[in-house]
């Protein structure tokens, strides 16, 4: 089926109804108006133009996966089956050694902050206050 693509101005508050209802579907908005477009071409008293436009088959668009795009799912299904084609001895060696990376990663040691003043009383001020413990 071949599609086309059309350019049409909307009042915002008509597009932010078209909007909230294809979240609320979970639908496109192009699929959404196109609905409304069918629901009309119904009602229109000229039979013979309505007749043709609906003659057509209905757009049929994929449900969108709730997870991921097509690419993404797709890469995630190849990595399974590849860590799935190791041995449980491999998997836990590759495991332990993430986890080995991760820790060393780990920023270790004294932490560094800037602090700023809007005078030098209140850096002095802030100065006494960390020298008594306060």
């Amino acid at each position: 089926m071949a599609f086309a693509r059309i350019s049409i101005t909307l009042p915002e508050g008509l597009l932010t109804a078209v909007d909230r209802a294809a979240e609320g579907l979970n639908r496109p908005r192009s699929w959404v108006v196109a609905e409304a477009l069918r629901a009309f071409l119904d009602r229109v008293p000229e039979a013979d133009a309505a007749e043709a436009l609906l003659a057509r088959p209905l757009i049929s668009e994929p449900a969108p996966d709730p997870y991921a795009p097509g690419e993404v799912d797709a890469a995630r299904d190849r990595h399974l089956e590849a860590e799935l084609r190791l041995t449980p001895a491999e998997r836990l060696r590759r495991a332990e050694e993430l986890g080995r990376l991760a820790r060393e990663r780990q920023h270790r040691g004294r932490r560094h902050q800037i602090i700023g003043f809007d005078t030098y009383e209140d850096y002095y001020e802030w100065k006494k206050a960390r020298l008594v413990g306060v």
